[in-house]
């Protein structure tokens, strides 16, 4: 990609200074035979005055040499002979100077009364016609080196050249420099997809270079923090599940235990004893072993706001099509926050996503984000019928019974978020009539309990909510309940 990129602009660069270059040049050429016979003519019209006067041999022959032009033998001048005079005797025509034009072609502009350039041995002349003072037609021929005619056209194409190749070299390394910025996020990106691949869960991959690769940075790095995510979730779900078995498995080591002594009796311990291990063994793999995240470095932070902004513009035309009124506060300024894009993402999605699940369509909901100085809250609010049990949403894999399809999961990466900031996730009675999930995150890393103590009457007046009592009927509290 980095060499068809330079390939692709050396050729380009070459083909625009082809086309501006040679017809400069060419321009160039014409514009240095313009001046060499513009300065011929002018020559020319130095002895004018003189073939005006006299045609005397003697005094043309003076005049002609006291120019530089006749005096480096370059100007001639043909006088033609005169008619008959009364005595019936005849002049003779005068050539005075160096001829180097055909006879042809002097009386060629002779006749036709008009300038005219002819070639000669060793570059041009100019044949200029000049009236006499007897009424005839003289020609004035002016020889133009071939020197002349080209002078500076070789340096103009050399600097021509010079400056096309300069465009060409510069042009090649600037579209290298490109190509390696376009090339070596992909390539990372590439790498970080293999390593993946091959189990190095610690992988992420920095998210710069152009606009795209950012993007598909950004994916990559959430989609490996989503797999982490999902495999601790599935060790920790291992071990809860296991954990379950301990209490079966404790009745029936003490039923094996009263069955007094005997082979199958023996054999029925061992075997209880043995599971008991393994479950063991399971638990505690399945409570050390972590997904190879050490010293992974998830980034400097994000702005709240500006995530926030983004997920809300996403949940919002879902909201839309289920007739959900959407209230946003509290993002209107730029907010830091030492989590990871991603990861806040990921929170805000898993809340939302529980507001959609758990209350019915046409519920309003909201989202608000409070800046204490030393920590940011993040209120996300509903009008649903609420959680009856908080504490039990909070425990991981604490489930109410009539709450389908509710595994607690959502609120853990939640609380994981805010725990990894030392703040923590409450669940409250919202001013909407629904549920209100709080995420307190420290900007500081640190604890909520020293960030209430020291700031505690302030956020209870700022971000403090009116508690309502529960809504009740016949079956008892609302049981709507987060995933």
């Amino acid at each position: 990609m980095r060499w068809a990129l330079v390939k692709v602009c050396l050729a380009v660069t070459a083909m625009v200074v082809i086309a501006f270059a040679v017809p400069l040049g060419l321009v160039i050429r014409e514009m240095a035979s313009d001046r060499a016979f513009s300065d011929a003519e002018r020559q020319a019209a130095m002895i004018a005055p003189a073939l005006s006067i006299t045609t005397d041999r003697e005094e043309l022959t003076r005049a002609v040499l006291s120019t530089e032009p006749g005096d480096q033998g370059r100007l001639a001048v043909h006088v033609p002979a005169p008619d008959k005079a009364a005595d019936g005797t005849v002049g003779e025509a005068l050539d005075i100077g160096t001829r180097r034009a055909s006879p042809k072609d002097v009386e060629t502009v002779r006749k036709a009364g008009r300038a005219s350039i002819t070639e000669a041995t060793g570059g041009f002349a100019l044949l200029q016609p000049t009236a006499l003072s007897t009424g005839d037609i003289a020609v004035v021929e002016v020889f133009v080196p071939e020197g002349e005619v080209s002078n500076g056209v070789a340096t103009a194409w050399l600097i021509l050249a010079g400056v096309g190749v300069a465009l060409i070299v510069g042009s090649v390394a600037v579209a290298d420099r490109l190509g390696v910025r376009m090339v070596q996020p992909a390539q990372r990106l590439a790498g970080a997809a293999q390593d993946l691949g091959e189990g190095r869960l610690a992988t992420r991959v920095p998210e710069e270079g152009p606009t795209e690769l950012r993007s598909a940075a950004v994916a990559f790095n959430s989609m490996a923090d989503q797999v982490v995510q999902l495999l601790a979730n599935e060790r920790e779900l291992a071990a809860d599940l296991s954990h379950r078995l301990r209490t079966p498995l404790t009745v029936l080591r003490l039923n094996a235990a009263s069955l007094g002594e005997g082979p199958a009796a023996d054999q029925t311990r061992a075997a209880v004893e043995q599971l008991e291990h393994e479950v063991d063994t399971i638990i505690r793999t399945a409570r050390e072993q972590r997904p190879q995240t050490q010293g992974v470095q998830t980034g400097a932070g994000c702005d709240a706001s500006e995530v926030i902004r983004e997920r809300m513009g996403f949940w919002s035309a879902l909201a839309e099509d289920e007739g959900r009124k959407v209230r946003l506060a509290g993002v209107d300024r730029t907010v830091r926050i030492p989590v990871a894009r991603p990861e806040l993402a990921a929170a805000l999605d898993a809340l939302l996503g529980n507001v959609f699940r758990h209350t019915p369509e046409g519920t309003a909901f909201a989202v608000d984000v409070h800046h204490s100085g030393d920590a940011v809250i993040v209120l996300v609010s509903d009008a649903g019928p609420g959680i009856a049990d908080p504490e039990a949403a909070l425990a991981r894999g604490a489930t109410k019974p009539g709450a389908v399809g509710s595994t607690g999961l959502g609120l853990d990466i939640v609380r994981r978020v805010a725990e990894s900031t030392g703040g923590d996730l409450r669940i409250g009675r919202s001013v909407l009539g629904g549920t209100e999930v709080r995420i307190w995150i420290g900007l500081h890393g640190s604890s909520p309990e020293r960030g209430r103590r020291g700031h505690g009457r302030r956020v209870t007046r700022r971000f403090g909510r009116p508690r309502r009592k529960e809504p009740r009927t016949a079956a008892g509290p609302a049981t709507s309940g987060p995933s």
